[in-house]
């Protein structure tokens, strides 16, 4: 074992020639993320999940409109997304450990910025330019396991990965809102840039692992975009993200549809950061007694049903069961996805695992946006129905065309 990072064995390969000048001819071997890693991911998830929160106590206190506000998670949301290829591709290039090192210190420097803005124009500025570095952490690290990690742990790994991400997410949707109100909203936005500052100290001594040559940016952009396997994963997360993230950001506003406060949907929906923690844990058994595509029917049937409970009856026990099932399909479907987008290219894993994360949160927007007129017609059955439908339709594609990778891969 390598002292200081538990988890990690050496074994001995050939070294490939972008990594010529290492010390060792050998490459480490993991069967989890590093806790310096994980914890960065938690970081990304907090900051980009507590921000929609606050909008109400950043227009108070800057003395702004609440539409005016939404600027400041609007233009976030799409620094965080579209930036993704970017990193990926410089992942690819200057390597994974580096990359996460300039994320992290550049969240930390722009995320206390943005808790100090004093206007409206310089807190926009301010978060535009976290969310970019904040942007880049998830997919790198995702990137790093593929590295790292053997393909028969790796969907285990993925699971601690977002099992992390979920308590970012849980973490943030059920506090944000109370510690805007009891202290600031400047104070969750300093929070998770000292977590970057504490990630980036424990990640000083990380060696950076071996990776196939791409060649340059634009071969390895081509590396990507030529393979058709590498456009089907990116399709699919397309629309699981329409699906999950897209449709998880109404089940809080549906509940407050029905009378109840703001506070209390967000805490009843904040059970799906805390299903997705505890059914991450079943994904490596799980993992070892069946195949992929069983995972991903599992996951897809809970999803699917998830939203099906909500299309027939609206109420805090039925979306509190939905927000349960959807962690259980982020925990089983989504790194089952995941784990094959890390394997479909492997001379250009960065860039196809950040090509994977804008489609999922492109796909979010895309149906975040076209619910929009069903929501404000209160017309929530319509709205959980198709989401149900599309959540089938997601479920049956993945299984489908995955089963067919299978056959052309033996």
């Amino acid at each position: 074992m390598l002292r200081g990072y538990p988890g990690v064995s050496w074994v001995s390969v050939s070294t490939p020639p972008q990594n010529q000048g290492r010390p060792d001819d050998v490459t480490p071997v993991r069967t989890r993320p590093p806790l310096g890693v994980a914890v960065a991911s938690f970081a990304s998830s907090f900051d980009r999940f507590a921000v929609s929160p606050l909008l109400v106590f950043v227009a108070l206190d800057l003395g702004v409109s609440l539409a005016q506000a939404v600027a400041v998670a609007g233009v976030y949301y799409l620094a965080y997304g579209f930036s993704q290829p970017i990193w990926g591709t410089l992942a690819d290039r200057f390597g994974r450990v580096r990359l996460l090192r300039w994320a992290l210190l550049g969240s930390a420097v722009a995320g206390l910025l943005s808790a100090f803005a004093p206007t409206l124009i310089l807190l926009v500025a301010a978060r535009a330019v976290t969310g970019v570095f904040f942007g880049g952490i998830i997919p790198t690290a995702l990137t790093y396991i593929g590295d790292t990690v053997a393909a028969s742990h790796r969907q285990s790994a993925l699971s601690d990965l977002m099992a992390g991400i979920a308590v970012g997410t849980a973490l943030a949707t059920a506090t944000a809102g109370l510690v805007g109100d009891l202290l600031s909203w400047r104070v969750m936005f300093a929070l998770p840039p000292v977590i970057a500052v504490l990630c980036l100290l424990a990640l000083r001594r990380l060696p950076e692992p071996a990776r196939e040559s791409g060649g340059g940016f634009v071969a390895t952009l081509n590396t990507a975009l030529r393979n058709r396997w590498v456009w089907t994963v990116v399709t699919l997360a397309f629309f699981e993200g329409a699906a999950v993230l897209g449709m998880l950001t109404f089940l809080a506003p549906a509940l407050q549809a029905q009378g109840l406060d703001a506070t209390a949907a967000g805490l009843t929906v904040a059970g799906y950061g805390v299903s997705t923690m505890l059914c991450s844990r079943l994904v490596r058994p799980l993992g070892q007694r069946l195949p992929i595509t069983a995972l991903m029917l599992i996951g897809g049937g809970a999803m699917t049903l998830g939203f099906a409970l909500v299309a027939v009856h609206i109420s805090v026990g039925t979306v509190i069961a939905s927000a349960l099932l959807l962690g259980a399909a982020w925990a089983l479907l989504h790194t089952s996805l995941q784990a094959w987008a890390t394997s479909v290219a492997p001379a250009a894993r960065g860039t196809v695992v950040a090509l994977f994360a804008a489609g999922l949160f492109a796909g979010s927007s895309v149906s975040t946006l076209a619910a929009g007129p069903l929501v404000a017609a209160d017309a929530w059955t319509t709205l959980f129905a198709g989401a149900a439908l599309l959540a089938l339709l997601v479920t049956l594609g993945a299984v489908i065309v995955r089963r067919v990778y299978d056959r052309q891969e033996r």
